[in-house]
């Protein structure tokens, strides 16, 4: 089960995830240091970031697991703050710029490509309290910082993330208000945040494609989330269409502006409307994009990356009487998520493999068959973890199985696969409580040491093999 001859084997982390370090050497405060300062439980035990894996200190541990492990790709993300402490390009602070340039350069002297993504949820705080991912001045801010970067660091990074899972930053932060900044704005915000993300990617590659690729030739694209769904009742006419339209709300409505048309899909538009005057607003929640800027929208990914976990069964709601004045994303979507009993899981993660392949199969037929990286796919355990992860390793074989017929079979152009993640991290409102690491970190002791967990060892199997062979 041999991949094609040049696949992209890799594992990801993100900065506020891994790099702690959050007030050393200039960094600024990102939303997230606001968020988890705050205490109130709003994060698993009230952890924080503030030192997670020590990757600002004990990068050459990192790099020493990638070694390990054999990675021909590694992404990882910058941190805005560290490098823009106030957001902006009127202060740099040079003490970022000369940790990522280690980072980009030790990789590549070790043969290793990084996959760099510009923005991980991190957003500095100075322009969260100038309105955020709900101000249009946000747009202008993201260019800037990703011009900064596409100059600071492009004659080396050729493969580029402007903004990782806009469809989860938007309902998490902006609409139901679990993420950082951590303010629900039932109604129009989550909406007007992705319009404002969408904005900002098309601006950033654009400015890349007319500044920077002719010199540079890298390539640029987003991150997109997407769980697999399968109707409930496979024999309901009313489950397959709550299907179709959660997939339309879920992935179509970044995907298909960015890499059909420059607009959202008709099915997310018209029921939005709908919606919107069911609950008394005089328009539709979901903002409109200008004839202008659909042209300025279509066709900014120079390749599709997609992060896939796990599967959800859907079914049509029964609406209850009252629940109708709820007007948060979910109720706009009006269906009901949950996974087969049958299936085994961990928290909000279930093994099901074949729903990989099924993804990539979509996203081929409906996407004009485009380069496609999976830039996310994990398992976790629970807290605390086995080195022999044994069982975790079997979601990972199945999954590679999945991604061989998708590409054998299904004929899917998949070329780089990363593995979440490198290291147990922070793991956002679940704090350490999940470990997604391929290596085992002790967050008790201050040296964070990085132990392989079988899963690792497994992995590095199917590296050196470019396939399952010898890792059965």
């Amino acid at each position: 089960m041999a991949f094609p001859e040049g696949f992209g084997w890799g594992a990801a982390t993100a900065a506020y995830q891994v790099e702690g370090g959050w007030d050393a050497d200039g960094r600024g405060p990102c939303v997230w240091d606001t968020f988890t300062h705050q205490g109130g439980e709003r994060v698993f035990k009230n952890h924080t970031g503030d030192v997670a894996c020590g990757s600002y200190t004990l990068w050459e541990e990192d790099l020493k697991c990638i070694k390990q492990l054999g990675l021909t790709h590694y992404r990882f993300s910058l941190s805005w703050s560290r490098l823009l402490p106030d957001g902006t390009t009127g202060f740099i602070n040079q003490k970022g710029i000369d940790y990522y340039n280690k980072i980009i350069d030790d990789l590549l002297t070790n043969g290793v490509t990084p996959i760099v993504t510009i923005y991980h949820f991190d957003l500095p705080q100075a322009l969260e309290d100038q309105g955020g991912w709900l101000s249009e001045t946000i747009i202008e801010a993201f260019d800037r910082y990703a011009r900064f970067c596409f100059r600071t660091f492009g004659d080396r990074v050729k493969q580029w993330i402007t903004i990782n899972e806009p469809n989860i930053l938007a309902v998490l932060a902006y609409d139901m208000g679990r993420f950082a900044p951590g303010i629900s704005h039932f109604g129009p915000a989550g909406y007007q945040a992705a319009h404002n993300l969408i904005k900002a990617h098309a601006r950033a590659w654009h400015s890349y494609d007319s500044l920077f690729r002719k010199e540079q030739k890298g390539k640029v694209s987003l991150s997109l989330f997407f769980v697999w769904l399968e109707p409930g009742d496979p024999n309901s006419v009313a489950d397959q269409e709550a299907v179709k339209r959660a997939s339309a709300f879920a992935l179509d409505f970044f995907a298909k502006p960015i890499f059909i048309d420059g607009d959202y899909p008709d099915l997310v538009k018209s029921h939005i409307a709908s919606m919107s005057k069911k609950q008394g607003f005089p328009s539709s929640k979901l903002p409109e994009f200008t004839e202008e800027e659909k042209k300025m929208i279509k066709g900014t990914a120079d390749f599709f990356a997609v992060q896939y976990y796990t599967t959800r069964l859907i079914k049509h709601p029964e609406i209850k009487k009252g629940e109708q004045e709820k007007l948060d994303f979910w109720q706009d979507l009006q269906v009901d998520s949950f996974p087969d009993p049958s299936w085994e899981g961990v928290n909000w993660v279930y093994v099901v493999p074949w729903g990989i392949r099924k993804l990539l199969k979509y996203i081929k037929d409906t996407y004009n068959n485009p380069v496609i990286y999976i830039t996310e796919n994990g398992f976790p355990q629970r807290d605390p973890p086995s080195l022999d992860d044994t069982q975790r390793w079997e979601y990972f074989r199945q999954t590679f199985q999945e991604m061989f017929k998708a590409i054998h079979v299904d004929k899917v152009n998949l070329q780089v696969y990363c593995a979440w993640s490198l290291l147990d991290n922070f793991e956002w409102c679940d704090g350490y409580s999940l470990r997604f690491g391929l290596f085992h970190v002790d967050f008790e002791d201050p040296a964070r040491p990085r132990i392989p967990y079988t899963s690792a060892k497994e992995y590095a199997k199917v590296i050196r093999s470019n396939g399952l062979e010898g890792a059965l």
